[in-house]
């Protein structure tokens, strides 16, 4: 039978060690070239506000696909950003095994991407974290990251400073302007929906590391010329070049994709000022459905 698994379901069969490894080991596979998979086909149903995009992927371990609605004008409704579902078959016959949400993986799998990035880029005595952005991969992230990095001291910035304010006392870190939050921090998370720069690059202590996760649109941008001057890792080549504003306006040359450095094809440049733009790929919303389907398989074997 078809297994159905709901957001809850998902939940409670992730957790962030197991999810990172997951993503380190499919990144690799994806940079050996033992992936199959297009760039993302993204419908623009009304421009700045609804998109739809499509997911497939294949490799040894998984084969399915992702259906993804970006809504960014959904913020501050209630109703998400990014709400989504997969479907996962298996990779020898075909047989389909599963439909579950795609919401909370969406979430949960950049987040442990951008941690698999960090313990690869950051610096192993980064004790300071800036979140730019207050919303749902700010959270992700946060947690994410603390099970990476040791942080001594967050500070969050937001565009709307109330949202700011009250993640900053749901999670006990410091609420300040982008500036002031940036400037000596070692860690550094952008994940927006910003046209226009929201993170310049002469704020960046050298060494640090940046996590750009947001505005993955082409026309769209979190980082300055400046920021995207530093050494410049991606989760895809081909992925970024058609989605991420970021690396196209900035014409950034690409030192290497993430997977060659879990591969150990390329050096990670530890002692460098880093930015790791993601915009998400298939393989890694497979490779965590695939995470979720065997933990439910055995429970429900276990039941």
């Amino acid at each position: 039978m078809v297994m159905y698994l709901d957001e809850a379901r998902v939940r409670a069969a992730l957790d962030w060690e197991s999810l990172i490894t997951a993503m380190k080991g499919a990144l690799a596979e994806f940079s050996r070239g033992r992936v199959l998979q297009p760039v993302r086909n993204m419908l623009t149903i009304e421009e700045g506000k609804r998109y739809l995009g499509i997911m497939p992927a294949a490799y040894e371990q998984a084969m399915g696909l992702k259906v993804v609605s970006f809504y960014p004008g959904n913020a501050g409704t209630g109703i998400p950003t990014h709400m989504a579902m997969i479907l996962l078959f298996r990779p020898e016959t075909g047989e389909p095994l599963a439909v579950m949400d795609g919401r909370l993986i969406t979430e949960m799998r950049t987040a442990a991407v951008s941690a698999a990035a960090t313990e690869m880029l950051a610096a192993p005595e980064s004790h300071v974290l800036a979140l730019l952005g207050s919303g749902v991969q700010a959270k992700a992230h946060l947690e994410a990251l603390t099970r990476i990095r040791k942080f001594d001291e967050v500070r969050v910035w937001s565009r709307k400073p109330e949202h700011a304010k009250r993640f900053a006392e749901e999670h006990s870190v410091t609420a300040m302007e982008a500036e002031a939050a940036v400037r000596g921090a070692d860690v550094i998370v952008t994940a927006t929906s910003a046209v226009e720069p929201i993170l310049r690059g002469r704020w960046l202590k050298p060494g640090a590391h940046v996590n750009a996760v947001g505005s993955p649109r082409p026309t769209w941008r979190e980082l300055d010329d400046d920021a995207m001057a530093n050494v410049l890792v991606v989760d895809s080549r081909e992925a970024v070049l058609k989605e991420s504003g970021d690396v196209i306006l900035s014409k950034a040359p690409i030192h290497a994709e993430i997977g060659e450095i879990f591969a150990g094809l390329k050096e990670a440049p530890t002692t460098e000022t880093t930015v790791f733009k993601s915009v998400g790929i298939a393989v890694e919303d497979l490779a965590a459905a695939q995470l979720v389907y065997e933990c439910c398989t055995v429970a429900a074997r276990h039941s």
